[in-house]
């Protein structure tokens, strides 16, 4: 989807007039013939339209010759920012198939802020975003149109606003590319080969394969890997915003590319959706996309642990006790409980290679996540209270919504096992706070620490403001507007 400015509508053959709640008398102030303002300002009142973020309608008028144009009246609610994204996202959702190519959206005579816009034209082109390159046949019917939105009359600074939005685009379409991809095609070492691209944009990359990995004593990662014949990786990538220096913030994610859950096998139905499982790492390797893209102010590195579970002869089995990185020694119960024992080791590897003060890990952890939260909220447990305020409010601006959940001795317990130093799995309740709290044994003193499960989030299956049905990009507009916030000051 192809976005575009321009300092007046010109002749539009689809002309979008945003219209703010209660405020039809935009349409009188749009500049269209006499004529056409009554004819829509009569549709919208017989359509009962009255400007909520969203709604829509549409209306044909006269246009050359025997040919019809269009002009749609697009609900933007208050006008800010969260109305405008909707807004945007609805926009391309309604059009997307429509015949039409092109949509010329005049923002003239609105209050809308330069923000609030870019917001809404990136949040249009971010809902185009599909998957088509594995099809050889689609009906016409099914095939996109909607190649160009052009906004006129934006605010001043609208080009300064946009780049930062178009960034965030970016990175949500790699971050969907990974995520939609099968798992015959993105699988550790192709992951690794698809952010090579990172290199372009300035960020730094560091990659271990499973000889270096074995030698640090990785025995929780490599043991999740030990039945694939598919390679594990261990990619860190680095973005040095502020110049060499310390690393301000460590984002760590999940890459199982493909889950069957090992010897303790999935039941079969559902289990393509496991190509999903990787969508912590999905939202890591977007965000570098992201920051490295807008040339954020801040030193990050982003590390993801990368690997595939397979049943084979040679799989970890449950009843085995392995050896981490740590030291600390873990019976496995469950080899479906695989994400922590990747998590673990790359938690480690980054508090010994790069000292950071503050790491967030985002993993498809639990079931149990989507048990508690569904898909309208991540989970989040935080070891420090000014963390995870910092991250409510990140998810709130965002969008990408999370909800807080508790850590404590009570739960911690429940994962102490009788042979070695902690089971992987703790009882049936409280799965998703017991895999937290397996987690949090890994992090070292005074490090602030935030582990977000977004087991419900990186797939939908239903269309939202950002997505169509499949792969969401969860996570990414969270953990940019995270860093801008507080690492960027």
């Amino acid at each position: 989807m192809s976005i575009q400015f321009a300092p007046d509508r010109g002749t539009a053959a689809a002309l979008v007039l945003p219209v703010a709640t209660g405020g039809l008398d935009r349409i009188a102030a749009a500049g269209l013939d006499d004529a056409t303002a009554t004819l829509v300002a009569g549709a919208a009142r017989a359509g009962r339209f009255e400007g909520e973020a969203g709604s829509m309608a549409e209306i044909f008028v006269a246009g050359e010759g025997d040919s019809a144009n269009r002009v749609i009246l697009l609900g933007i609610g208050a006008g800010d920012g969260a109305a405008l994204e909707k807004a945007g996202g609805a926009l391309t959702g309604r059009f997307l198939l429509s015949g039409l190519t092109d949509l010329t959206v005049d923002f003239a005579g609105t209050d809308a802020s330069a923000a609030s816009v870019a917001r809404f034209a990136a949040t249009a082109a971010q809902r185009g975003w599909r998957q088509d390159g594995y099809r050889t046949k689609m009906p016409e019917k099914s095939k996109p149109t909607l190649s160009t939105i052009t906004i006129a009359n934006a605010p001043d600074g609208i080009d300064d606003a946009f780049v930062a939005a178009d960034a965030i685009t970016q990175g949500m379409d790699l971050t969907r590319t990974l995520v939609t991809d099968p798992p015959n095609i993105l699988y550790p070492v192709s992951f690794v080969e698809k952010c090579r691209e990172l290199t372009e944009l300035g960020v730094e990359l560091t990659i271990l394969d499973e000889r270096q990995m074995a030698e640090l004593g990785m025995g929780a990662l490599l043991g999740v890997s030990l039945g694939s014949e598919k390679e594990a990786r261990l990619l860190a990538m680095r973005w040095n915003g502020k110049g060499e220096g310390d690393v301000d913030l460590a984002l760590v994610g999940k890459g199982v590319t493909f889950d069957t859950g090992g010897i303790s096998l999935k039941p079969g139905p559902g289990m393509e959706d496991m190509k999903w499982d990787m969508g912590g790492a999905g939202a890591v390797a977007g965000t570098m996309k992201v920051l490295a893209t807008r040339k954020a102010k801040a030193n990050v590195v982003g590390v993801v642990g990368l690997v595939e579970n397979m049943p084979d002869g040679k799989a970890m089995r449950p009843g085995d006790v392995i050896t981490s990185m740590s030291g600390q020694t873990i019976e496995v119960l469950n080899t479906d409980a695989e994400g922590r024992l990747v998590l673990c080791d790359v938690l480690t590897w980054v508090q010994k290679t790069h000292s950071p003060k503050t790491i967030v890990d985002l993993a498809t952890l639990t079931g149990a996540m989507i048990v508690s939260l569904g898909s309208e909220h991540g989970g989040m447990f935080a070891n420090d209270d000014s963390l995870a305020d910092q991250l409510l409010a990140a998810s709130r601006e965002s969008g990408d919504l999370l909800w807080r959940f508790p850590l404590s001795p009570a739960y911690d317990k429940l994962i102490d096992s009788p042979i070695a130093d902690m089971k992987n799995i703790g009882p049936r309740g409280a799965g998703s706070i017991t895999a937290a709290q397996f987690l949090k044994r890994y992090i070292d003193d005074g490090v602030r620490w935030a582990h977000l499960d977004i087991a419900g989030m990186v797939w939908a299956d239903k269309p939202g403001n950002h997505h169509d049905k499949g792969a969401t990009g969860f996570g990414v507009r969270l953990l940019d507007r995270f860093v801008t916030d507080n690492f960027e000051q």
